[in-house]
């Protein structure tokens, strides 16, 4: 009994863990066979937000372009820090058609007047399966902990 229990309470565990971002079994198959790799144009892949105030919340979108003859498969997409969530479209993207990959940025707790963030994607294609997208810009209200230097005056003494 004390087995079952364990088994079930595993399963449950496991199952719980899944984010929702995952593409479709079949989808994360044809991802990883080179059979079905396909090509990919970025649109924008830097983007500048301009300047925003400290504790403000903005959503930058990337598109993309499906450039070859089969579906384009978005794997994954994240961030390289904890202050951008990023988001992407789920289903194959049709030859010709475009997708867009999201960054969803917090600036609540940056303590930096400017940033520059990474988001990482992974696709089936054959001009590189991981792909770096950047965006970046100024925050105002930051208050830092800088201090400027002052040069300390050399004495020189005359012999």
């Amino acid at each position: 009994m004390k087995q079952i229990v364990l088994a079930f309470l595993s399963f449950i565990i496991i199952t719980s863990c899944h984010n929702g971002n995952d593409v479709s079994a079949a989808a994360q198959k044809a991802a990883t066979d080179s059979a079905n790799f396909t090509s990919i144009k970025w649109i924008d892949s830097i983007v500048n937000f301009g300047t925003i105030k400290k504790g403000d919340t903005l959503r930058i979108t990337f598109h993309c372009k499906n450039t070859g003859t089969k579906p384009l498969i978005i794997t994954s997409a994240r961030a390289t820090c904890g202050c951008t969530l990023a988001d992407y479209t789920k289903e194959p993207i049709a030859p010709g058609a475009t997708g867009i990959v999201t960054g969803s940025f917090n600036s609540e707790h940056i303590n930096q007047s400017h940033v520059r963030k990474t988001l990482i994607v992974n696709t089936n294609t054959f001009n590189g399966t991981e792909h770096f997208l950047y965006f970046e810009g100024d925050i105002t209200g930051v208050e830092t902990n800088d201090k400027v230097a002052q040069p300390n005056p050399v004495k020189i003494k005359n012999q």
